[in-house]
């Protein structure tokens, strides 16, 4: 067994611990912490020692990385007795953490394939975090059939982020992670899946199968797959599979679009890096809007927001943002390939990729974008009628144009590539929703 290994296996035990907050109450958690805390502060040398040290303890002498982990659990055990946050939520969120660390190094000392790694965390830490919830409900509630839906989809939800954010961090970031996971799912909690189960059984199925594709065609990277999958997921639980037929629509053909004629592009020295594969601040660049519109719907469906707004504004917003990002792709990478741009503010000829640069052709592409988003909603919503699919269209083109507007002006000096991307989207889906109310209102 390798040192990382050992360690793992330590944490993921102390973890466990976890447990006693629903078995004996919050005193006998908070006596427990203090006694870890006391042995980290006074283990300085020898054996234990070298079994808890991370790499960056050795300096100092100092179990700084199980201070810091007990310390974010403790701050998340406050929260969940003094807040809203559940005792089966804190507990899962610990032991996802602990036991998903355990499985990832355990794959770690046998293969260096990043995407088999990231499954074993993956299914060890939704497993992990399934059991505490479980536990910790029978032990308070004794009731958990009925809660067996949200407890899946948060054991699910929480692996996904924390895998994620382990990629993108260091992996001796674990309080960072466990903080991080706690909020997300104690935000997600309150907004009950509508699905049982078996339904979101199936909705992991489908994005991972489909984030997987991604990864192995080369249009994502592992954090990219991760994020689309953990966006996916909650659009489905969340909104519905229509709103994941729209998402995964923008995925799959802006991904496609990225591999067009893409040896053209590397000559032109406007391809995408990593071969074309998105990384997890494009796809969130992209889709932030998007998923806050999702959590919008379902906090109005569920009377969670003041004023009660009506939720099919979030499904515009939704749409909006969505369309604002395949038609600014598809205007990119299509329009790329061109070698006249102009930049849109002066429309002087610009060299190929300059910021804010534009080409008829690539507008057209960004159009008919736009409408295939248009055309999907018109489709699958009923709130969405022919005014609405235009409305869609509009949207969609408008949030191209600030995107081209921002790259010109703002990109580089102020704003990065996935800030302009955010607002972009953001622009896209104000101006849908505003738009569908105003001819609400006139109507």
């Amino acid at each position: 067994m390798t040192p990382p290994v050992r360690r793992a296996a330590v944490f993921a035990a102390l973890c466990t611990l976890s447990l006693a907050v629903p078995l004996f109450g919050p005193a006998t958690g908070a006596t427990l912490a203090a006694v870890a805390l006391l042995g980290a502060f006074a283990v300085t040398d020898g054996p234990l020692f070298e079994l808890l040290a991370y790499p960056g303890d050795y300096e100092d002498r100092r179990l700084y990385g199980l201070i810091t982990f007990v310390l974010a659990g403790v701050a998340l055990g406050l929260v969940a007795v003094t807040a809203s946050l559940s005792v089966a939520v804190f507990v899962g969120t610990v032991l996802l953490v602990g036991y998903g660390n355990l499985a990832e190094q355990l794959a770690r000392s046998v293969t260096d394939d990043e995407a088999v790694v990231v499954t074993a965390f993956c299914l060890a830490a939704t497993a992990a975090a399934v059991a505490g919830q479980t536990v910790s409900l029978w032990l308070t509630d004794g009731v958990v059939g009925t809660a067996l839906p949200s407890v899946l989809f948060l054991a699910a939800s929480g692996a996904l982020l924390a895998a994620l954010l382990r990629d993108v961090l260091l992996l001796y970031d674990d309080p960072i992670v466990m903080l991080s996971v706690g909020v997300l799912l104690w935000l997600l909690a309150e907004l009950e899946p509508a699905i049982g189960a078996t339904e979101i059984a199936l909705a992991l199925a489908v994005t991972v199968a489909l984030g997987f594709a991604s990864y192995a065609l080369g249009t994502a990277s592992v954090a990219g797959m991760l994020t689309g999958v953990l966006l996916g997921l909650v659009t489905i639980v969340l909104g519905g599979y229509g709103w994941f037929v729209v998402l995964i629509a923008f995925f799959a053909i802006g991904g496609l679009s990225t591999k067009f004629r893409y040896d053209r592009k590397e000559e032109l020295g406007v391809a995408e890096d990593n071969d074309g594969a998105r990384g997890s601040g494009n796809v969130l660049g992209n889709a932030a809007v998007a998923l806050a519109a999702v959590l919008g719907y379902a906090a109005s469906s569920a009377t969670l927001l003041p004023g009660n707004p009506d939720p099919a504004l979030f499904l515009f917003a939704f749409a909006g943002s969505v369309s604002t990002a395949m038609s600014d792709t598809l205007s990119s990478e299509i329009g790329s390939i061109f070698e006249t741009p102009r930049l849109i503010t002066t429309f002087e000829p610009v060299e190929p990729g300059t910021d804010g640069g534009v080409t008829w052709q690539g507008g057209l592409a960004g159009l008919a974008g736009a409408a295939v988003v248009a055309g999907i909603s018109y489709a699958l919503f009923p709130e969405v009628d022919a005014l609405g699919a235009a409305i869609i269209v509009a949207a969609g083109f408008a949030g191209m144009i600030v995107d081209s507007l921002l790259g010109a002006t703002l990109e580089g000096s102020l704003l990065g590539n996935q800030g302009v991307n955010f607002l972009a989207t953001l622009s896209g889906a104000l101006i849908c929703a505003l738009l569908v109310l105003s001819f609400a209102i006139l109507g």
